[in-house]
């Protein structure tokens, strides 16, 4: 493993922090975790932890002791000084002399020892970190560490790869007991740069910041040498990967969508997405005829379990038949859950009062195929194949040296079962419209933005289709983070049912399409040519019913419901002079509309629309602004809040209006007017 410690670097960051008042010596612990968070075979997702130990003055202006100590869940990788807590550190020493601490009590002092009340809670290592006697201490879960110590001889390969280097410390779940066991064990041997804990991880400590990284590299780079000398059995270079076609997945992933979703004995009914990871090792790690065997033995770390269950579920379509392929997905689907209840009535006993997490897989091992991260949102899905990424590294190199191995399966239930990690999770919140995938066409436009903006608001996966390659490039930042943009011209059916394949790809489905392209064409009805009529049509009637089509057959295979949601217009009910090459096709919308809500109905299919009149946008511009205005005889001013309420109708109005009709459960058939009161366009 590369050492990436940069002296020119850690000046930057002491000279940065300096600037908000923080420490050289904190600016520098702040460094070296980043260089160890942003190393996937060292941490992932909130794993690891670091501490630093100093003093400061209290508000008595006395020095005390404290240790900065990551937060729990904070990511290593782009942590900052909010997330490194400093707890007073004496009275955690005083707990080393303690025989006894339960979690409640021992969380209960670190949050009493805070200096900040209001700061994040320690790590749940925060003990083990206190009693090491060193300045700077350092954890990682590194890949080849995990590929050394996942073996039923542990303890006899650290000694022979490590020697005399680490003190090798018995698998216990962290806290105070696994804490005055490591301290145990160092004081045996103070001269070793490391402690392995086996099943877990590896500690190195310092007295300078880049004194405890060194070692850490150092002894990962051991682990690596010693891995890389083995011929890897589990990706062979001659085995070769048999590919499933990509086609399939259109029809699996919705059937996988619709069977996580089937509404769980404990009420829950939430929304899944997924995340497809595939290349030629993955597809070697799941093609090895021995996966079945172990790909079942439990997670490389006790602290993935929270992220992707005691196992993944196997799914083995290779030979499946499109007509079959519901049943084989509802099976496997159904008996993982069985088997995980099953779980958990066996191992339930060894945790005061557990209450039964939902039985859903987090993991999906398709031979052929990939893997599929599993979440509630993109990015838990994301979590977890990085996860199981890192899973296929460890349990290849723990195979190619000797027999991988797991904790106990009553070990993996405490942790995943553990309130203490248990509470990582419970931060993340859960929003209306969490889990589900929106499709906005017309995305990156005036109206389309803001209505992407509501809808990642109510905690929704965002996907805009555009056409439009200058207001793609203009796509603000914050948009771009969280949605995909796929280049799309709705007008073109084909085009518009690949862009529903990549989706489907990417997430797993779609629950709600938001129907919103369109341009306005004028000209007089009875002399207008006939193909401003067509091109009208095509973008304004018929980009609706492709859009449409394509998301019905997906909503039909999740079988979960759906929202199609359209930007009508008040020309659907109210034309105005020289509109009519607009308004004809936007009326058929309207029935177009009223005709999916019509017959999809029963399937628990919803089918709504706006009728919004005067928004600025790329369609009612400053020139059509202009224009319309003069054809009426009213400044531009008067034009736009020509309405009963005297006031203009913004595109964040629209959004709302969507962002409702979206979230309303029994409203189908409905169109809802956003113009600011326009009796001429009222419905009757």
């Amino acid at each position: 493993m590369k050492n990436k410690w940069n002296s020119s670097e850690a000046k930057k960051y002491i000279s940065h922090y300096k600037k908000k008042k923080i420490s050289k010596e904190l600016a520098l612990r702040i460094y070296t975790t980043h260089l160890l968070g942003r190393e996937k075979d060292l941490v992932l997702h909130g794993g690891g932890n670091t501490s630093l130990k100093t003093s400061k003055k209290n508000i008595f202006k006395q020095n005390i002791n404290v240790m900065h100590i990551k937060g729990s869940g904070w990511d290593m990788g782009s942590i900052d000084y909010p997330g490194m807590p400093a707890v007073e550190l004496d009275p955690l020493l005083k707990t080393s002399k303690l025989t006894r601490l339960n979690d409640f009590q021992m969380v209960n002092l670190q949050r009493k020892c805070l200096v900040n009340s209001q700061a994040p809670n320690p790590s749940v290592e925060t003990l083990l970190h206190a009693f090491l006697p060193f300045k700077y201490v350092d954890h990682t879960h590194a890949s080849a560490i995990l590929g050394l110590i996942d073996q039923p001889n542990d303890l006899e390969v650290c000694k022979a790869v490590f020697s005399d280097q680490v003190g090798i410390v018995p698998y216990i779940i962290p806290g105070f007991d696994l804490a005055k066991l490591s301290y145990k064990i160092f004081s045996k041997d103070q001269n070793v740069i490391g402690l392995i804990l086996l099943k877990h991880g590896i500690f190195t400590f310092g007295n300078s910041a880049k004194e405890s990284y060194d070692r850490m590299i150092k002894l990962v780079t051991i682990a690596e040498k010693k891995i890389n000398k083995a011929s890897n059995k589990i990706l062979p270079k001659k085995l070769k990967s048999k590919n499933i076609k990509p086609q399939i997945v259109n029809d699996l992933f919705p059937l996988i969508r619709k069977y996580l979703s089937k509404k769980e004995k404990n009420g829950s009914d939430a929304k899944w997405v997924l995340d497809l990871r595939t290349n030629d090792k993955i597809l070697k790690y799941l093609n090895n005829p021995n996966l079945k065997d172990f790909s079942q033995r439990g997670p490389v770390t006790p602290d993935h379990v929270i992220r992707i269950k005691p196992k993944p579920l196997m799914l083995n379509i290779k030979h499946a038949r499109v007509k079959n392929l519901d049943n084989i997905v509802r099976r496997e689907i159904e008996t993982f859950k069985k088997n995980y209840h099953k779980y958990f009535l066996r191992n339930r006993k060894y945790v005061s009062k557990p209450i039964e997490l939902d039985t859903n897989p987090r993991l999906i091992l398709s031979p052929g195929l990939g893997l599929i991260g599993i979440g509630r949102s993109k990015k838990e899905a994301k979590i977890a194949s990085d996860l199981a990424e890192v899973t296929v590294d460890v349990i290849s190199k723990a195979e190619s040296i000797g027999k991988y191995k797991s904790i106990p399966e009553k070990e993996i239930f405490k942790v995943e079962y553990w309130p203490l990690e248990q509470a990582k999770l419970k931060k993340l919140k859960r929003l209306s419209l969490t889990g589900h995938v929106t499709v906005i066409s017309g995305g990156c436009g005036t109206i389309g933005l803001a209505i992407a903006r509501e809808f990642i608001r109510e905690g929704s996966e965002i996907v805009l289709l555009e056409n439009n390659t200058y207001n793609i490039k203009n796509t603000p930042q914050e948009i771009k983070k969280i949605a995909i943009i796929i280049k799309c011209d709705v007008t073109n059916q084909l085009d518009v049912r690949k862009a529903l394949a990549e989706i489907i790809r990417t997430y797993g489905g779609v629950d709600v399409l938001v129907s919103n392209a369109g341009a306005a064409w004028q000209g007089e009805i009875g002399r207008v040519p006939e193909k401003v009529i067509k091109d009208s049509f095509d973008l304004n009637f018929y980009a609706h019913q492709y859009l449409s089509q394509e998301s019905i057959k997906i909503m039909l295979k999740q079988s979960t419901g759906g929202i199609l949601l359209y930007n009508i217009s008040k020309q659907s009910v109210n034309p105005g002079i020289n509109f009519g090459p607009y308004g004809l096709p936007k009326a058929s919308t309207l029935f177009l509309m009223r005709q999916y809500a019509l017959e999809y109905g029963q399937y628990g299919i919803r089918a709504n629309g706006i009728n919004a009149d005067r928004i600025r946008s790329g369609i009612l511009n400053d020139k059509l602004i202009s224009s319309r205005a003069r054809s009426r005889k009213v400044s531009k001013k008067d034009y736009m809040s020509g309405n009963l309420l005297k006031t203009e109708v913004l595109a964040e109005d629209v959004a709302k209006a969507f962002v409702t009709l979206a979230k309303a459960k029994k409203t189908t058939g409905n169109v809802m007017t956003v113009d600011g009161g326009n009796i001429s366009a009222v419905l009757r």
